[in-house]
Parts: C-alpha cells; sequence; structure tokens
C-alpha cells in the first residue's frame, strides 16, 4: 500500500465521482436541538439494506433527534470505496473505517477527529474497557469508537458424537491433533464404509489475521500471537519462533497424509462452512457459538452432536488476543467543521448504547422480533431477526447482551456454554505487541511482505519446498523489509513504553 493515497488512478477518480455524493465539503451546521440532526452515515452491507424507513431506523431516528441517511456499500467493495472517499476527501458526516495503511495515514494526515479526549464525557463510551480504545490508537492517538467485538472469541467446536465414537478426546498437544485428525479421516466415523471425512478443513486464509486457524493453533502450542517482543523490545515474528514451526510441520504431516482438504490453499470459506454444516468435518476454531452448527448440521445428519471448549494447549487455555473490533467510528473534518458538530455526533453514537438502544439495536423491535418471557426474552422470528435487525447489530457500537440489557434471551444450553467460554477467554489471550505501532515499511510494503511469508509457508505444507527453501523465504522476506519492520517495530516500542 502506497502512502501517497492522493493519487489516483483513473478508474478510482471515476469512482470518487460516483461517490461525490456522500458527503464533502459544507458549511459548519448548526446545531438546533429543536430538529433533527442530519446525519449521513456510512456502513458496510450486511445481508439484505434494510427497507428506508423501517420501524428499527424510525426509532434510532426518534430516540436520537437525527434525520438519518445510511448508505449501505457492499462488503466486497467496501475498503476500496472508502479508499476513494479518503482520496477525494469527499465523505459523510460519519464513516466506518478499517485499521489499515491507508485510513491510518489519513488520520496522520489530520483528516478526522480526535476524539480520544471526550470520550469521558461520554458515560456508555467512557463505560468500555481501555482495550478496545488501544486497539485502534494511532501514535497514542484516539480517532474513533469501535464496533465492539469480544477480544478472545475464539473456542474450539467438534463433532461430540464422533470423538466418543472413536474414543477420543478434544486435542490438546500437536501429538493429539495429528491422533484425532487421523481417526476422523480414516476410522470413518460416519459409518458410511468410506474416507470422506475430515478434522480440521482449511481455507485459502488458513494463515492470515489473529483469527486464522494456523494462529489459532499455533498460540495454542506457545507461538507467539503474529509477534513477540522481549525485553530489550526486540521483535520476532511467529513464523521465526519454534512453536510456530512445529505446528506448521504438523500441516505439513497432514497435508502429506492426505488427512486434511488437499485444495485448501484455493478454497473459499463458504466452502469449507458447507463441509461441516454437511457433516464432513469434525473439529474447527470458531469466533462464533456451537449452537450454530450444531442447527445446521442436524438438518443433513440428524444424529450429529456438536460440543465446545476452550482452545487448550500444553500449558493450559491460550488463545490470540483479536482486535475487538469491526472497524470504528471516525468523523471527518472536511465535513464536521466544529468542535460543538463533532460532540454532537459523539452524542448519537454514545446513545446509540443507552439501555433502549441497545435493546433495540440486539434484540429488535418488542413484539416483532422478541418478547418479554419472565426472566428472560424470547426471539419471536430468527428469519426476521438476521434480515432487519442484523444490518444494524452488526454496524452499529453495542456490546451484545453484555452492556446495558436488562433480560438475556432464551438460548439452548449449548449457546451459553460456548458463551460462558467466551467471556473466560479474556483472563487467557495472548496480545499482539505489534498490533497498533507504526512502521514505515508495513504502511508501504507490509501486504506485500506478509505474502512472501503467507504464500512460501503454502508451498512448505504442499511440499514445493522443503526446510531449506523455507528457510530461504524467511531470509529473503528479511532483505526485502523484515529486518526493516523489525528495527522499525522496535524504535516504536521503546518510544511508546518509555
Amino acid at each position: 500500500m502506497k502512502k501517497k493515497v492522493h493519487l489516483l488512478s483513473a478508474s478510482v477518480m471515476t469512482a470518487a465521482l460516483v461517490l461525490s455524493a456522500c458527503g464533502g465539503a459544507k458549511e459548519a451546521a448548526v446545531i438546533d436541538g429543536s430538529k433533527p440532526y442530519s446525519l449521513k452515515y456510512v456502513v458496510n452491507q450486511v445481508g439484505e439494506i434494510p427497507t428506508k424507513g423501517n420501524e428499527i431506523e424510525k426509532a434510532i431516528m426518534e430516540y436520537t433527534n437525527t434525520d438519518l441517511n445510511i448508505q449501505w456499500i457492499p462488503a466486497s467493495a467496501y475498503d476500496e470505496k472508502v479508499n476513494v472517499m479518503i482520496a477525494s476527501e469527499e465523505l459523510p458526516q460519519l464513516i466506518k473505517l478499517g485499521y489499515n495503511p491507508t485510513t491510518i495515514g489519513a488520520l496522520k494526515n489530520g483528516q478526522f477527529w480526535e476524539v480520544g479526549p471526550y470520550i469521558k464525557d461520554y458515560p456508555n463510551l467512557a463505560a468500555q474497557s481501555e482495550d478496545f480504545y488501544n486497539n485502534i490508537n494511532v501514535n497514542g492517538k484516539i480517532y474513533g469508537v469501535p464496533l465492539f467485538r469480544d477480544l478472545g472469541r475464539a473456542t474450539l467446536h467438534y463433532r461430540k458424537d464422533w470423538l466418543d465414537t472413536l474414543g477420543l478426546q478434544a486435542p490438546v498437544t500437536l501429538d493429539d491433533w495429528y491422533n484425532v485428525m487421523k481417526a476422523i479421516a480414516k476410522d470413518d466415523p460416519d459409518k458410511n464404509g468410506k474416507d470422506d471425512t475430515y478434522g480440521l478443513v482449511f481455507d485459502k486464509k488458513y494463515n492470515q489475521e489473529a483469527a486464522s486457524t494456523m494462529t489459532r493453533l499455533a498460540v495454542s502450542q506457545g507461538a507467539p500471537n503474529k509477534w513477540e517482543v522481549d525485553a530489550e523490545g526486540n521483535f520476532t515474528p511467529e513464523f521465526m519462533t519454534e512453536p510456530y514451526f512445529n505446528t506448521m510441520k504438523l500441516v505439513k504431516r497432514l497435508y502429506d497424509e492426505r488427512l486434511i482438504n488437499q485444495d485448501f490453499a484455493v478454497v473459499d470459506t463458504s466452502e469449507i462452512d458447507k463441509l461441516y454444516e454437511s457433516g464432513r468435518a469434525g473439529i474447527r476454531f470458531s469466533g462464533g457459538n456451537a449452537q450454530s452448527w450444531q442447527d445446521k448440521v442436524i438438518k443433513n445428519v440428524p444424529e450429529a452432536v456438536i460440543d465446545v471448549v476452550p482452545v487448550t494447549g500444553p500449558e493450559g487455555r491460550r488463545l490470540p488476543g483479536e482486535t475487538g473490533n469491526a472497524g470504528f467510528l471516525a468523523i471527518p473534518k472536511k465535513t464536521v467543521k466544529t468542535e460543538e458538530e463533532m460532540k454532537h455526533i459523539l452524542k448519537f453514537v454514545d446513545q446509540l448504547m443507552d439501555p433502549e438502544m441497545a435493546t433495540l439495536l440486539v434484540k429488535g423491535v418488542e413484539n416483532k422480533h422478541w418478547k418479554d418471557a419472565g426472566d428472560v426474552t424470547e426471539v419471536l422470528d430468527r428469519d426476521a431477526d438476521l434480515k432487519e435487525v442484523k444490518p444494524y447489530r452488526d454496524t452499529m457500537p453495542n456490546r451484545n447482551e453484555n452492556y446495558n440489557i436488562e433480560k438475556l434471551a432464551k438460548q439452548p444450553d449449548l449457546f451459553r456454554k460456548s458463551q460462558k467460554f467466551v467471556k473466560e477467554n479474556d483472563e487467557f489471550i495472548v496480545p499482539n505487541p505489534a498490533l497498533t505501532l507504526d512502521s514505515a515499511i508495513y504502511a508501504e510494503r507490509g501486504k506485500e511482505l506478509e505474502l512472501m511469508v503467507t504464500d512460501a509457508q503454502t508451498k512448505y505444507i504442499m511440499g514445493q519446498i522443503d526446510e531449506a527453501g523455507w528457510q530461504a523465504a524467511i531470509d529473503q522476506w528479511k532483505k526485502q523489509g523484515g529486518d526493516q519492520l523489525m528495527a522499525e517495530y522496535k524504535e516504536a516500542y521503546l518510544k511508546t513504553n518509555k
């Protein structure tokens, strides 16, 4: 990613013209509480675009005294179009950003309001853990409000009926993982007389991000979460540590013995979901709830039984900490001219976490999407919840049922078991010490450097290079910018931790 985001290609310039209706330069707004404040909000599309003027949107606008105009952009094109908006400075008053080099560059350049000093003045925003905000800081400054997500989401879901049949437990050590994977693939746990089942199924993003299968498995075995730092501030990437390499060797062995899907390097997540839901795969790391898999798999395999355990390795519970957000809401200075208006928008965001709004965003409209059932609430229409409530729940700040929700929804025991482990996970997460550190080489060539390593990992697993070839790939990574990246992380870390 090049740092000079203002250098646009012809195609991007065309897109910028199309997007110019989103906002752009305007006169400073006058905040008049006697009439609704007109607010344009750009966010990614979740499912189908909700019907304009629906009950949820009306309730939000009435409660916050806001004339809300949401522009939903398809998720597949979201980052590209947001980059165009930033480069052309054609922006709404409120926009969801991702924490990536382009947006970080815009934050550093002063295109968005620094809101960190104001958070304390908004009770709901101030009530959230500092970890959420620290994970989106840029040079120690906070420029937005996170779309909050759990910091440690991962649990291990598995086909309990299969492991019971095979006389096995959920795997802990790498030897356990090999034995369980081999038994599921070769000992016919579904009793159909075919070798057509797998333990873990990998997709083409198996080694990307903290939520990837490789990082979750390696961290459970003692590896760092993407980076480790020593007492002197020296940084080492996960792939240069012994626990990570041992995990990679296990995956290679599984591939060589055809105990995992041979198309892992090219297959999409949606395709491996189908294998799990059809009853052909038995174990997965997941940030979701195990009940979801149970509900889907029994449509194809009625006798299937799903269970869940914490992510555990030889040293006990251990999992990678994640960012704690699905992006963050930022306020552009080009569109929002005054501190008064910026604070008014922060008030709107804070109001979305008031009890009435939190209940609306998490559960929907009472007696349409849910009903009061005494000590709990009950979902009335799960399809309507997914279609009509989820788009707002996923794109507006809330803590699900963890904040300002009076009554929990009635849920199956397996769902609650999953949620219990996720809540406990905060005590066992391994943070990424480089998550918010400043690096010029990463801003310019970070994705290219990552691709050098992820491609080499895939080649090693598939037998296209041996251990010497893997080491040569690491050496090349270091020469092409890896050494500089480690040095810049050290410098930024020592500066930050004086």
